[in-house]
């Protein structure tokens, strides 16, 4: 088991250890990867939750939440019920309920609106995924900072041309094939390469 406390506020480690122990989870925090912040697996019976290592503490405390509800929901429903449906919802709403007093303010607001109906990933709420970003220990350049037809650099290296936002996503041009893609708004950029 790792120290949790380089990860995670003080005050939810024994909370978060608790569970983790009583159902015999393997954590596995992970380097970063592009498509996800964590995720959760039952293999040969066993839990597994992997946790990306960037994450600041409050980023991954929510995280880390969201995946031991879906362990939760897992032991109770195993395969009958949706990922993210209102089985997790209400499993993850119930876990958040017990750190909205240790958050700093700004993240307790932010994540009382969002427990009401959570998103299937923090990143899919672009409002409490920028709140959460401003306790990141480095600043980043995100797609929604930057005007139209600006280029700019994910951070795999590919070129990009901002076109538009669209709902809520932003329209954008690869320069190698001219191809469209919708990025999230906080995607992670970078303008020199």
């Amino acid at each position: 088991m790792y120290s949790l406390s380089a990860y995670l506020p003080a005050q939810s480690i024994q909370q978060i250890s608790e569970w983790l122990e009583q159902h015999n989870c393997n954590l596995k925090i992970s380097n970063p990867r592009k498509t996800k912040l964590g995720d959760y697996r039952f293999v040969n019976n066993q839990h597994h939750i992997t946790i990306n290592n960037d994450l600041n503490k409050y980023a991954f405390l929510v995280t880390l939440t969201h995946e031991i509800a879906h362990m939760f929901v897992f032991e109770k429903y195993r395969n009958a019920v949706l990922p993210h449906g209102t089985e997790w919802k209400m499993t993850f709403q119930r876990l958040m309920l017990n750190f909205i007093p240790i958050l700093p303010e700004d993240i307790q607001k932010s994540i009382s609106h969002h427990i009401k109906n959570p998103k299937a990933s923090t990143c899919s709420d672009p409002k409490l995924f920028s709140i959460l970003s401003n306790y990141d220990d480095e600043k980043h350049l995100v797609v929604c900072e930057i005007e139209d037809n600006t280029r700019f650099f994910t951070v795999d290296g590919n070129a990009f041309e901002r076109i538009c936002k669209v709902r809520t996503r932003i329209k954008c041009r690869k320069i190698a094939n001219n191809k469209l893609y919708l990025f999230n708004p906080n995607c992670k950029i970078v303008l020199n390469q």
